[in-house]
């Protein structure tokens, strides 16, 4: 049975809107910036002019802030935020959640709030705040580790009649298994009337929590309705799992964020994969709501339509960015639309009443799994407009040539692994992921530029390599249970082998005793450090096992069920090496380039207007080797000025393009990378553009600075 697309009848949600008094206003970028990425449509747009093409190169620094609590106290910290400016006031977060108010206009501090000292800011990364208004009454609603504080906007204090003492779990209505597994919100959520509707990170292995979607009061904090995208017994999608997936799969979470249409009262949503991530042999189906556009009745959170991009994921697709609202000239008429951009690299452009395709899509039959256990579905849907933003396959004719040792080097590798085209399943000889794991498009976002129908996005061209690897169950030998608990639960970061990632992101554990005592690392096990949760879900006796296997004191094999471990984590077969990009032997990515790319997409035709490098590798541009871009992180902003601002490169610039053709205008060095995306906005008569520059990503440095520009008086 196909389920890629499904809608209710537009009757019921005709007669509610009847009968609901109407909808604020839609809340969107003016001299303020209201909402995450500018507004509910999520079209990261501006409608202001001031700074524009002709004046771009008259740019400058008005002011910087500093939180004070970067890297190196906290090596490889990052501000992923995209700050909200409102009557003046900008609020954004810091490197370790702090949350402040600002004068907009002259960066001074109004107030600063603290959520927590013990509060694991790697695992939290914020890339915004959500802000509501009742008459005198103003709050600031936000995430830090498993909490949804509330604050006043005025003084920044707590909330004390939302939740505990301004604070509400992120883990209710999740059910009892959660309660112990690792839930956050790195998305800040979208505010509907008197809710605030938001999704959540999860983990992406077999100890993932649900991926539930909930709206929580604004002004109390209890939990109003839930979204289950795993659904239950007599709920719609139930029949495209195994029958109690809903009991132990996890995942199918909506991590990036939300757009709002206040007219239709629907919130969109953009969910990610199933957990594992890689192996859905205990998840045999389509898998309805992973990998899908949610329309979601915002005052019940019923489903209105949806519309499933990847089938049964086995390549961790996650639709990483929020459903971008936008209006576009179809067959003569302008229809009110969604697009949804992909790591893949597709654009999914839908009607934004039914979840209907403006363009065909078709389902093309992709390759079988060989892997134990699996049944990758049979086909997956490919959009025949707008054209891909992003090559779709890597074979040989497109490795690397800016040098004839890098192109030697990659073609070794590749002679191993399988690759040629998308959706090949993971496999133990090694698959090519492309686009890689981190896109395509990212969390960044597109923006939409409703005066010509344009979207704009920019994305990574970086093939990475995946393989998969059998656990002790699947090579038929005794089962030692350290070992089993650490591949189903910490290989996937730290390596099979116990040797890290090649990012530096996760360091490698091997002769780890050389430097710990096993207290420290029971410690470290936890509590969690850095980008490592506490390990809470798990008891003390496999907490144990765990440590005595990864510092090699030994551990008697054991069937694991003896003391009680949950049969989903001890029964998956494979485990894999992460998440490991394909370079040659300098570093560069093993393709050819552009490396990383910003392009312009006709909606209305469904085409690629232009496409441009993003970023460069001033080293490789000195030896004549034409601007190759680099992988990127964070969106782009488009004004009525006529300019595209974006950072997000790894070199660490600041750009602004020209809307139109591309042509880069401008570009200002950032003190570290800008891998967040800008907010414009107007104080007394003054534009501005601010962006966020607290690098850590791709190993460059860290910084905990916002840096804001404006014209030359």
């Amino acid at each position: 049975m196909n389920s890629t697309f499904r809608y209710l009848s537009l009757a019921s949600l005709i007669f509610a809107s009847s009968c609901y008094p109407q909808a604020e206003p839609a809340k969107e970028a003016g001299t303020d910036w209201p909402v995450y990425l500018g507004g509910n449509s999520g079209a990261q747009y501006s409608p202001l002019d001031q700074i524009n093409r002709d004046n771009i190169d008259k740019l400058q620094v008005a002011w910087e802030f500093h939180s004070e609590d970067s890297a190196p106290l906290h090596e490889r910290s990052q501000i992923q935020c995209n700050p909200l400016v409102i009557d003046g006031i900008l609020y954004g977060t810091s490197p370790t959640l702090k949350v402040f108010a600002l004068n907009a206009a002259t960066g001074e501090k109004k107030w600063i709030f603290n959520p927590s000292n013990n509060v694991d800011f790697g695992l939290n990364a914020n890339r915004g705040i959500s802000y509501w208004r009742d008459g005198e009454d103003e709050r600031i609603l936000f995430t830090a580790g498993a909490e949804l504080i509330c604050l006043n906007a005025r003084t920044g204090e707590p909330v004390a009649g939302f939740g505990q003492h301004g604070r509400a779990s992120l883990k209710e209505g999740l059910g009892t298994r959660a309660q112990e597994l690792f839930v956050v919100s790195t998305s800040p959520g979208i505010v509907f009337e008197d809710k605030l509707i938001i999704g959540s990170r999860v983990s992406e292995g077999a100890d993932a929590a649900p991926g539930f979607i909930r709206a929580f009061n604004v002004r109390t904090g209890a939990l109003e309705w839930t979204f289950r995208t795993i659904p239950g017994p007599g709920e719609f999608g139930y029949e495209t799992w195994p029958k109690d997936a809903h009991l132990y799969i996890g995942g199918a979470n909506s991590w990036s964020g939300m757009s709002l249409d206040t007219k239709r009262r629907i919130v969109f949503a953009a969910t990610g994969s199933a957990s594992f991530d890689f192996w859905g042999g205990n998840r045999k189906g389509e898998n309805l709501f992973a990998n899908s556009v949610l329309a979601l009745d915002a005052e019940t959170g019923k489903r209105v339509w949806h519309y499933q991009t990847v089938h049964h994921d086995l390549w961790d697709r996650d639709l990483p960015a929020p459903p971008t609202l936008v209006q576009v000239k179809h067959n003569g008429e302008m229809v009110d639309a969604v697009a949804q951009t992909t790591k893949s690299g597709f654009i999914f452009l839908l009607d934004r009443d039914t979840g209907k395709p403006l363009f065909p899509v078709e389902e093309r039959a992709v390759p079988a799994s060989d892997l134990q256990g699996e049944e990758a579905w049979p086909t997956q849907p490919f959009p025949l407009k707008p054209a891909p933003f992003t090559r779709q396959s890597f074979s040989r004719e497109d490795i690397t040539d800016i040098s004839a040792e890098s192109h030697e080097y990659v073609s070794e590798i590749l002679a191993k692994v399988r690759t040629g085209r998308p959706f090949i399943p993971p496999s133990e000889q090694g698959t090519i992921i492309f686009p890689g794991f981190d896109g395509g498009a990212e969390w960044g976002g597109a923006a939409f530029d409703p005066q010509e129908g344009l979207l704009y996005v920019n994305a990574n061209e970086m093939p990475w390599i995946h393989t998969m690897v059998p656990t002790s169950k699947n090579q038929g030998k005794a089962v030692n249970l350290g070992e089993t608990i650490y591949l189903s639960t910490c290989a996937m970061c730290h390596g099979p082998e116990l040797l890290g990632d090649p990012t530096g992101t996760y360091p490698a554990l091997k002769d780890i005793n050389r430097k710990y005592k096993k207290d420290e690392v029971l410690q470290i096990v936890n509590n969690g450090r850095g980008f490592m949760p506490a390990f809470k879900h798990i008891d003390q006796e496999k907490k144990e096992a765990l440590v005595n296997y990864i510092m090699g004191l030994g551990n008697d094999p054991l069937d694991a069920h003896e003391i009680g471990m949950e049969a989903n984590e001890a029964a998956l077969p494979y485990t894999h090496t992460g998440y490991n990009r394909f370079l040659d032997k300098d570093g560069y990515p093993a393709i050819k380039p552009p490396w990383g790319t910003l392009t312009a997409i006709d909606l209305n035709e469904g085409a690629i207007k232009w496409q441009v490098p993003l970023g460069e590798f001033e080293e490789l541009t000195k030896k004549g080797i034409s601007k190759t871009g680099t992988e990127n992180y964070g969106g782009p902003v488009v004004t009525a000025g006529g300019l595209i601002f974006i950072g997000a490169s790894k070199d660490e610039y600041f750009r602004a393009f020209d809307k139109n053709t591309g042509e880069e205008l401008w570009k200002y060095k950032l003190p570290a990378g800008g891998y967040a995306t800008p907010s414009v906005y107007q104080v007394n008569g003054k534009q501005y553009v601010t962006i966020a520059c607290g690098g850590g990503k791709m190993k460059t440095k860290s910084d905990d600075r916002y840096i804001t520009f404006t014209l030359k008086n």
